[in-house]
């Protein structure tokens, strides 16, 4: 009798290096990327003469490009090998990101954005909740809460270092794009070329934390392969076709959620600039906006760890939580109380909910839809989160400089907003009843 080939432990083991393998795309090419992206504005609009807006329209480009390819990638995912497109990905977005700093003209920087807008989608939105999802059964929203905080951290790190090579010379930008180009394909290629693989069925293992489950009805002296090939596809199988779950208005909640949401978190772009109308009052508040913007991205990498543990329990129950740390921390924003640590508190708690925005959705689309066409599914979802993205801070900006009371009117809409996802988010979870049978 032949031995088996693996075991659920080494599935375990080699689940890890999955999980390695997605905190790498999020710390290299997401973190780079979108988090950096504010650095080479003042830079690059001086050296070609141009205002800065021609500058920020390169964000615009990426996401309207994403918007429109993120159905694609969801279909090529679902249809071939992701180390495959997720190695092409990481091409597109590393080679696209160094050219950057070869430009001539402000043109070719929107030709760049056009190319990292084709590969980024399946790197920022669905290589981690499809990999955990397919090689995790347990803590499944821990461990995508835990991959998505290293894009905060990626941009803690790499913000100064570029800001470092920027300053380097009159020129230093090109030489920050080169180098973090480099560090993008240098850093994320081995692990998404020889690391990623689509489900453990693919190595005859079977999801973590199903092994356990089902060890009691594997014979000890069988052939594991079997058991565990069909274990692993039946448990990646379950969940609503596409073709309907497109139909149902859970689909349109949850995109109506991920909409609003994302809508909520370019909030936090003004929170710096709101603490400049404090200069008369408290001046060491309107002098701390970066410390401010800095609470929040703590907030947000801490959210995203301790929303996705809290959604392995309740996803009910992460929601409530969510929205509730980022209206309180709007409210103490607000309020308008002279006191630094009070605005540095409300700026933490709003990057709770910030993180709802790439943990939350995912989780939602699991557990209402399934893992059956996960990447079709939530691909088609995440266009609107790339079409808000394209347009958020032209409308907050629209509203803050419009009227003498802006900020005002920028905090009712954000509680407006907030409530809004939690009522979206409960009634899309109302029809997961399907999940709960299976448990």
């Amino acid at each position: 009798m032949s031995q088996p080939t693996a075991t659920p432990r080494h599935g375990q083991n080699y689940a890890y290096a999955i999980v390695a393998a997605c905190v790498a795309i999020m710390f290299f090419p997401c973190a780079i990327i979108l988090t950096c992206f504010g650095i080479f504005i003042t830079p690059v609009t001086q050296y070609f003469n141009v205002p800065k807006v021609s500058f920020s329209l390169v964000f615009s480009v990426i996401c309207l490009t994403m918007m429109i390819a993120l159905p694609i990638t969801g279909r090529l995912l679902k249809a071939h090998s992701m180390r495959m497109v997720l190695t092409i990905d990481t091409l597109l977005c590393g080679l696209a990101y160094g050219t950057m700093g070869l430009v001539q003209s402000v043109w070719q920087l929107y030709v760049c954005g056009v190319i990292i807008g084709i590969g980024l989608p399946g790197l920022i939105f669905l290589a981690v909740p499809t990999l955990i999802g397919n090689w995790f059964s347990e803590r499944v929203g821990f461990f995508i809460g835990f991959c998505f905080a290293f894009t905060g951290i990626g941009g803690a790190l790499f913000n100064p270092i570029g800001s470092a090579l920027i300053a380097s010379g009159a020129e230093g930008w090109r030489m920050c794009y080169f180098i973090f180009a480099a560090i993008i394909l240098v850093c994320t290629l081995p692990f998404t070329f020889c690391i990623v693989r689509d489900r453990p069925s693919d190595l005859g293992l079977l999801p973590m934390g199903s092994g356990e489950k089902n060890a009691d009805s594997v014979d000890a002296s069988a052939s594991v392969n079997a058991s565990t090939n069909s274990c692993a596809k039946s448990t990646l199988d379950e969940g609503i076709p596409a073709n309907r779950a497109l139909r149902m208005p859970a689909f349109f909640m949850i995109g109506a959620f991920y909409a609003l949401i994302t809508l909520n978190q370019q909030i936090s772009q003004f929170f710096p600039s709101y603490a400049a109308t404090f200069s008369d009052t408290a001046p060491e508040i309107a002098a701390a906006g970066g410390l401010i913007a800095g609470a929040v991205m703590v907030g947000q990498a801490l959210g995203k760890v301790a929303l996705g543990a809290l959604n392995d329990k309740s996803e009910k129950v992460a929601c409530y939580a969510g929205i509730f740390c980022g209206i309180a921390g709007l409210a103490l924003l607000w309020i308008k109380i002279a006191s630094l640590p009070l605005m540095l508190a409300g700026a933490f708690l709003f990057g709770v909910v910030y993180a709802m925005t790439t943990v939350e959705t995912p989780i939602l689309v699991r557990a209402v839809f399934g893992t059956k066409d996960y990447t079709l599914i939530y691909s088609r979802i995440a266009v609107v989160s790339s079409l808000m993205s394209a347009i958020a801070l032209v409308v907050w900006s629209l509203i803050v400089d419009g009227s003498t009371a802006g900020y005002d009117i920028l905090f009712v809409l954000g509680f407006a907003l907030m409530l809004s996802c939690l009522v979206l988010s409960l009634f899309a979870l109302r029809g997961a009843r399907w999940v709960h049978r299976m448990r």
